[in-house]
């Protein structure tokens, strides 16, 4: 196995356990602990994890980009399902703004027999998804590719959103927080993801239940932006009064 792919497997690990032991591993990956000592350093090099006595946690603070292939791992229930509530939203003769996240992609597949809807959005994913629905027209924002994120941004991808008057949005975040809104990764990602909010008449925040309560480091909006938000389980009565305190109507079943 190439240290990149087990590097990976760490990675996987560590977003779904919030932390790692190196003994475990070493096991599990049937290589030296002192290997994986040493993946944990590039690890946090890279600012993923931080090492800790006998393993490593994960950096919640990190403004780095998680790869695509680990955050589609992550809660692919809770991601299918509001998929499922998102595709009854979306009407024939709508135009959306769809994201990059992989929450985004679950929607792709779920909106696949609608018809005489517009897509925009910055994924690959998306894209590739929807690529031979012939009763979908899908536009690409352009803009750079991040290596690893299947996403485009920069620039272009701005000017292209801001080209469009779209009647949905639908984005997910890396953290929503009672008191700091919604948040994401890093500038690049969160400028997208409000250029989006910006030109849609009407907002939805798609976020899995493992989001609520976490912060991020780049702001996208205040939770009074938000329309609807679309979770897979009943947030905490602290949410809901807070929902309905702004006038946001939340679905989860």
């Amino acid at each position: 196995m190439l240290a990149a792919e087990r590097r990976n497997i760490i990675l996987e690990k560590v977003y779904e356990n919030k932390k790692v032991i190196v003994s475990e591993l070493s096991r599990a990956l049937e290589v030296s602990e002192e290997t994986i000592r040493r993946d944990l350093e590039k690890l946090e090099e890279d600012g993923h994890v931080i090492k800790s006595y006998g393993g490593a946690v994960l950096n919640e603070h990190s403004s780095i980009e998680i790869p695509f292939n680990v955050r589609w791992k992550a809660n692919p229930s809770g991601k299918q399902k509001i998929a499922e509530l998102v595709s009854r939203q979306i009407e024939e003769g709508d135009h959306i703004f769809l994201d990059a996240s992989t929450t985004a992609v679950f929607i792709a597949k779920h909106i696949k027999q609608k018809r005489r809807i517009t897509i925009i959005t910055n994924s690959i994913e998306n894209l590739l998804e929807l690529s031979n629905v012939p009763d979908l027209e899908v536009i690409s924002t352009g803009g750079v590719l991040k290596a690893g994120t299947m996403s485009l941004s920069g620039k272009k991808t701005g000017d292209s959103i801001s080209a469009y008057n779209a009647d949905k949005v639908f984005f997910s975040c890396k953290g929503i927080d009672l008191g700091k809104g919604i948040a994401d990764g890093n500038d690049e990602t969160a400028g997208v993801k409000q250029a989006m909010i910006e030109s849609a008449a009407k907002v939805y925040l798609a976020v899995d239940s493992t989001k609520f309560g976490k912060s991020a480091f780049a702001r996208i909006c205040d939770l009074s932006a938000v329309d609807v938000v679309i979770t897979d389980k009943r947030p905490e009565e602290e949410w809901m009064e807070l929902f309905d305190k702004e006038g946001i109507a939340c679905i989860y079943e």
